[in-house]
């Protein structure tokens, strides 16, 4: 409704609620979950890389020194006194040799600290012979690994601009150029070089120009060959890493204070460098009396974070981490932080170098290079955290009066501020590599571990953020926790996970991880929530890898899922029976194991579960179950065609979840009994079209419009069991039929549009009627099993029939999987395999011995179904008699006999799956090989899986009352309210107004058949024959018009708004039992989109005067009730999507108007096609419900409506012409009115005002109030030079306005309205 609509001044005796009328904001509001809001697919999301494309770890390191102690370089002049301690050794304080060989092993022992695996080999004072033979001797050893290459130069001058470092000869007497491009061809890739001396800057400018000029020589001998592989230059470029002390024409600091190596301290001995430089920067400001004698005492070890020292090494390891992971590119960052632990602890330190040596005017340079770091505002949460440690020195020896910084909970409050205002746009919290440290602590596990659940929450960004760090390893160490206060968050973190990247599968396998969550789902003290997200860790841990099915297997997962079922959280049931089939699914050792707990049996009562989900889940888990590339046996074969009968029923589920599911386990069915099928599909399409060749004869018609039909050529003793109830169409034709002669019945699977027959009505009754075919919906398997004398009435036949209805749903998706199936069993009747062996036979291939699992059942004790290949039944014989001459090895279609008795006859079908042979693009098809295939598979696991990639800990945006979508639903709800207020005041004079003011008319596409207002926005539904127009009758204009997509053969018979009061649906009912719901239909520049569909009305009965589908839709009980054309009243649940309560009408004639009470939701009223307006009870049983029969009226009733409150009263209208009013209590009328017509056309009541209006034979529409008195009488078009209405073929009141809208047989819409008043 526009803004001018709720506009102007509402009397506040008209804005109150009635007492029956639920607020807005307390209706339900169906068809809004993510079934129907979103498609049913997986996740497009591009998981990123955070894994290592190539794990690397260094396994070789040369330590090349050349220090020539006690002789300084020519080139470098030395200040006095000047820095000369190396490695923190005063090499003057011994001799040159020794000093030489302490500062070689204390620097392989500073090296060691950071990776204790490696090879080390010193090569002290060096010629160039012996560091050639070193670096090739380490290549070869390690192989594809990487070599670490440490020079100090500080005793021979700088490297050249020419590219060479120096080294010495044999003598000492001599300094020795070495070139880089040797050196690079030594070492190979991959390769990291660290280089301490002065103008290292030119190093790096060599490197990036050798690494392009390196040939590879297929000369060299063997190791030098291995040193090069035969990847191009740019690869040696990319593994080799650069680490160099200063840059060109720098000098290192000669600071006394400082040590020589300066760069290689900061390298190798971080905390040590950075305490001392924190004492020089510190000029006694914060921590007075501080020396560098007390900080070279700080008692602890660095890998004991209990201690000082400890906590200050594992606080700098989460400081430069997170710098880095805040500057550098991810993909950067993974190769130098991630790939390598050597080289992430180096590239760590390095940061602290470029801090250090710049403020003393030296920049250090890398190769690649990283973007400058020295002033990020980490730094000074390091030297806060210096602040609060150093100034409790001096400690005692062993620290114990140590307090801890609280570092580490700043800055998880911090991570914790910043999750309140966090998304994705903003820049990532810095302090996520600080969290993952802090998950090593037990003090802070608990914390880190909750705050990061809450930021895997904000998405897959977050996630992949979180990976991207660094964090899998320390997840997946947690596993091994036994602490059960870790396991929920464990659980909510290992789900995100899992839900962006599902590779994740082969560690968890590897590492036993997969232990833990089989724990979690086993215990029943743990919450329904983090079983589901066990449950779903496990089913995506089996998804496509074999090793994780057979790791749950061996853990009991089949017997653990089988004792929750009975559950209360739906969602635990759906991913129990998603585990099942993920388990199951080509895991044939799985199965039996299912088997021997009978698991198939135990989980068949969840087939009624209320939750779709849960119901497809079910299926897909049996789909699994029967679908194996085994081979296969009699007890298997038995075992998997009484699930295939099990499950067939749900063809006629009410969501297209459970249907689509069904037609992949059925697929699987008809691959694996390909032979079988084709036979019965052969045999049904030739029964079919014999049927079709004969002209059924109408041999009587009853008063409710059933007609008796006869086939040509039987005698008067066959023709009570051949006749059948038929119904001629409004275009003079006889409709279509379903077979019936080769019916395998089953409950609940029964349609029009699913050839299968109708059931048997009751043999013995008596009269004209006696011999009647009725349909009824609870008609069982075992209870029509009895009847079937033809061969092919058995399983097969049933599935197929099955398949064929699922070929004809109203669901576009559906239909294509189903059709493909049919397809594919047509192309193997006209094109079949290759000949069987000699003397084989399809009927005798491997069958179902029962249908109980039980290998000793004989064949013939139930459904028809085939017996084992060594006992061959009558039955079967007689579908085969010639088991010699296959029909499939002579590449023919069986013709088989007709039987002397047949259960019926139908009419011409309009929905042929064999009416033809292949067509040309199916025969081009099968020239070139293209065979179809089988739908082998769904999206609705995955998207299943997608459940978990949206936040979990947040409000929905509906419920967020800072969301846009909260503040457009309170609009809603109050233009709503202002609507009815409104409407208020003209419904209490509508009793005595004129409704004649025409506000609107246009012509439609077609002729209107069905017309709804929308409650609440101006515009009008008009529907006819397959199209659906919506009008706006305020501008006069068509917004727009959609297409119902049903079949050409039927039309719309109902039309309505779901969930007016919020986001509109409309809903098409069409007469072939079908009901689709739609979305984004208002504009024309909208994509419509069909929300959901299935099949309402099975058991279809054609009548010569048919009601089509007929419904009434509860909004605040979120029920659709449906009837016409059958013999009962189905009541639909839209939540569950399943059919909750089905009412025998007890009339022989169709359902023409349906309405129920509003208040205690228990009375409902039917108008009937044979003049009776029927009353039931919904609350009681369904032989006890219809508690009165009205049967005043002698012809069809056209309206029936139930006055609002308990006082109201029942109101009908009949095509004669006649209102009646009647008290419920009462079978007799308490009103009548003769309108002294010659008919009614349409009748409809306003739900809410005294105006009762009538579309009468003659080309006008009277308007009465309940006491009878005639407020307008319509018969022009204003507007049209008086042109005259044309014949009303339906009527609409609004829900509220007092607006009428009538549709006529010349395709014009008129709105009428009372006249327009001012109010003071």
């Amino acid at each position: 409704m526009r803004v001018e609509i709720m506009n102007g001044p509402v009397d506040n005796e008209f804005f109150e609620e009635d007492d029956d009328d639920l607020m807005d904001s307390q209706l339900p509001i169906v068809c809004s979950q993510s079934r129907h809001t979103e498609r049913i697919e997986g996740s497009t999301l591009e998981t990123q890389t955070w894994r290592m494309k190539e794990r690397m770890k260094t396994v070789s390191v040369a330590l090349v020194l050349c220090l020539n102690v006690g002789v300084d370089p020519p080139d470098v002049v030395k200040i006095s006194p000047c820095a000369k301690l190396q490695c923190w050794i005063d090499p003057l304080s011994m001799s040159a040799q020794k000093a030489l060989e302490t500062i070689g092993g204390t620097l392989q022992k500073q090296y060691e600290r950071w990776q204790p695996r490696a090879r080390y080999k010193q090569s002290l004072d060096p010629t160039v012979d012996e560091v050639k033979k070193l670096c090739m001797s380490l290549r070869r050893n390690a192989k594809e690994e990487r070599v670490l290459f440490h020079y100090s130069g500080h005793g021979v001058p700088r490297p050249t601009v020419n590219g060479e470092i120096w080294v010495f000869n044999k003598s000492y007497t001599q300094y020795i150029p070495l070139s880089l491009y040797d050196l690079q061809t030594w070492m190979g890739h991959p390769s990291i070089y660290v280089f301490d001396c002065s103008n290292a800057g030119v190093v790096g400018e060599s490197f990036k120009a050798f690494a392009k000029q390196v040939p590879v020589d297929s000369d060299q001998d063997k190791s030098t060959s291995s040193v090069l592989s035969a990847h191009d230059h740019a690869a040696n470029a990319k593994h080799t890493i650069l680490l160099a002390a200063c840059g060109n024409n720098e000098l290192l600091p000669q600071n006394p204070e400082l040590p020589a190596d300066l760069f290689t301290s900061c390298l190798t001995t971080p905390i040590r460098m950075a305490l001392r430089w924190y004492v020089l920067q510190n000029s006694g400001k914060l921590v007075t009396d501080l020396t560098i004698e007390m900080v070279d005492k700080i008692p602890g070890q660095l890998n004991d974070r209990r201690t000082m020292l400890g906590e200050l090494n594992w606080i700098f390891t989460a400081i430069t981490d997170t710098i880095a992971w805040n500057t550098l590119p991810r993909e950067l960052f993974q190769k130098l932080f991630r790939q390598d632990l050597l080289v992430a602890s180096l590239f760590r330190n390095f940061l602290l170098a470029e801090r250090i040596m710049r403020s003393y005017n030296c920049e250090p340079i890398s190769l690649p290079r990283l973007p400058p770091t020295f002033q990020h505002p980490m730094w000074q949460a390091w030297d806060m955290a210096l602040d609060l440690c150093l100034q409790q020195l001096p400690l005692d020896e062993n620290g114990e009066n140590f307090t801890h910084c609280p570092f580490f909970a700043e800055q998880l409050t911090a991570f914790q501020v910043w999750l309140m205002y966090g998304f994705e746009t903003r820049p990532p919290p810095e302090q996520l590599p600080i969290v993952l440290q802090v998950l090593l602590s037990q003090v802070h596990r608990l914390r880190a571990l909750d705050l990061l659940g809450k930021f895997l929450d904000l998405g897959p960004w977050a996630v992949n953020l979180a990976l991207s760090v660094g964090i899998f390893p320390y997840v997946l160490k947690l596993l091994q926790s036994s602490a059960k206060e870790l396991r929920p968050l464990l659980v909510f973190l290992w789900a995100k996970i899992m839900a962006v990247d599902s590779s994740c599968q082969i560690e968890l396998v590897k590492d036993g991880g997969h232990k833990y969550f089989l724990n979690v789902l086993a215990d029943q003290h743990m919450s329904a929530e983090h079983r589901t997200m066990a449950g779903f860790i496990l089913a995506v841990m089996m998804n496509s890898y074999r090793q994780g099915q057979v790791a749950c297997l061996q853990g009991s997962l089949i017997a653990t899922c089988l004792e929750q079922l009975n559950d209360t959280s739906a969602e635990l049931r759906q991913w129990l029976m998603l585990c099942l089939g993920k388990v199951w699914t080509n895991y044939d050792s799985a199965r039996w194991c299912g088997v021997r707990d009978s698991a198939h049996e135990k989980v068949y009562k969840l087939l009624k579960d209320p939750v779709p989900e849960v119901r497809a889940a079910v299926v897909f888990a049996l789909g699994t179950f029967v679908y194996n590339g085994t081979e296969q046996s009699d007890h298997s074969s038995s075992i998997e065609l009484g699930v295939g009968m099990t499950i067939v029923p749900c063809a006629s589920d009410g969501s297209p979840l459970v249907r689509k599911e069904l037609v992949v386990a059925l697929a699987g069915l008809v691959e694996k009994f390909e032979q079988q099928f084709m036979v019965v599909a052969a045999r049904i399409s030739e029964e079919e079209k014999a049927k079709d060749r004969a002209s059924p004869v109408i041999v009587a018609e009853t008063a409710g419009g059933w007609m008796v039909v006869s086939q040509p050529g039987l005698d008067s003793n066959s023709m009570g069991s051949s006749s059948g109830m038929r119904r001629s169409s409004s275009r003079s034709s006889v409709k279509s039929m379903v077979s019936s002669s080769s019916s395998g019945q089953f409950p609940g699977f029964h349609t029009s549009a699913s050839n299968i027959s109708l059931d048997p009505y009751d043999a013995t009754a008596t009269g004209p009627l006696g011999n009647l075919r009725r349909c009824s919906s609870g008609t069982s398997l075992a209870g029509s099993a009895s009847n079937i004398t033809l061969p092919f009435n058995n399983i097969y036949s049933s599935i197929w029939k099955g398949l064929l209805l699922l070929a004809a749903d109203p669901h576009p998706d559906i239909q294509r999987l189903a059709k493909e199936v049919v397809g594919f069993i047509k192309e193997r009747i006209h094109h079949p395999r290759p000949p069987l062996s000699a003397g084989s036979n399809i009927m005798q291939m491997s069958s179902p011995a029962c249908l109980t699992g039980s290998p000793g059942r004989p064949a013939n004790m139930q459904y028809g179904t085939p017996p084992p290949r060594n006992h061959m039944s009558q039955s079967q014989s007689a579908a085969n008699p010639h088991p010699q001459s296959s029909p499939v090895r002579n590449s023919t279609v069986p013709t088989t006999p007709t039987s002397s008795s047949q259960h019926s006859v139908q009419f011409t079908r309009h929905r042929k799956i064999f009416d033809k042979g292949p067509s040309q693009v199916e025969e081009k098809d099968l020239e070139d090989g293209n065979m179809r295939q089988l739908p082998a598979e769904t999206q609705f696991f995955v998207w299943s899986c997608k459940r978990f990639l949206k936040p979990v800990m947040q409000l929905p945006e509906d419920k967020d009352p800072v969301s846009e979508a909260f503040h457009q639903r309170q609009y809603r709800y109050l233009r709503n309210s202002r609507v009815r207020a409104r409407a208020r005041f003209d419904q209490h004079r509508a009793g005595f107004n004129q409704l004649d003011d025409q506000i609107f008319v246009n012509r439609n596409s077609g002729i209107p058949i069905h017309l709804a207002f929308h409650p609440y926005e101006n515009y009008v539904a008009v529907a006819d024959k397959e199209n659906v127009s919506i009008w706006d009758w305020e501008s006069g204009t068509r917004a727009s018009t959609m297409s119902n997509g049903n079949h050409r053969h039927s039309k719309i018979s109902s039309l309505g708004f779901v969930n007016p009061h919020d986001h509109t649906l409309l809903m098409c009912g069409t007469d072939d039992g079908c009901v689709r719901i739609w979305r984004n239909f208002e504009r024309e520049d909208m994509d419509t989109e069909m929300v959901t569909s299935f099949v309402a009305l099975t058991d279809m009965v054609p009548l010569s005067k048919g009601s089509g589908l007929v419904t009434h839709w509860e909004q605040d009980a979120s029920t659709l009730i449906c009837s016409g054309d059958v013999r009962n009243i189905l009541l639909w649940d839209l939540q569950s999507e399943a059919r909750k309560q089905e009412i025998p009408t007890g009339a022989d004639s169709c359902v023409t108007s349906l309405i129920s009470d509003t208040s205690g939701r228990s009375l409902l009223v039917a108008g009937c096609g044979d003049g009776t307006v029927r009353l039931f009870d919904r609350r009681l049983s369904p032989t006890e419900c219809r508690v009165m029969t009205l049967r005043e009226h002698a012809s069809v009733v056209t309206k029936v409506h139930l006055q609002r409150g308990s006082e109201g009263k029942i109101i009908s209208a009949s095509a004669n012409g006649d209102l009646r009013f009647w008290d419920p209590r009462f079978t007799e009328s308490v009103r009548v009115h003769n309108t002294n017509t010659r008919g009614f056309t349409a009748v409809d009541v306003h739900p809410r005002a005294d105006v009762i209006a009538c579309g009468i034979v003659g080309q006008s529409i009277n308007v009465y109030n309940e006491s009878g008195d005639t407020l307008s009488t319509i018969r022009y078009h204003e507007g049209f030079l008086g042109q005259r209405i044309g014949t009303i073929n339906c009527m609409a009141f609004h829900p509220h306005l007092v607006k009428l809208a009538a549709g006529s047989t010349d395709s014009f819409v008129s709105v009428y309205s009372t006249p327009v008043m001012k109010r003071s």
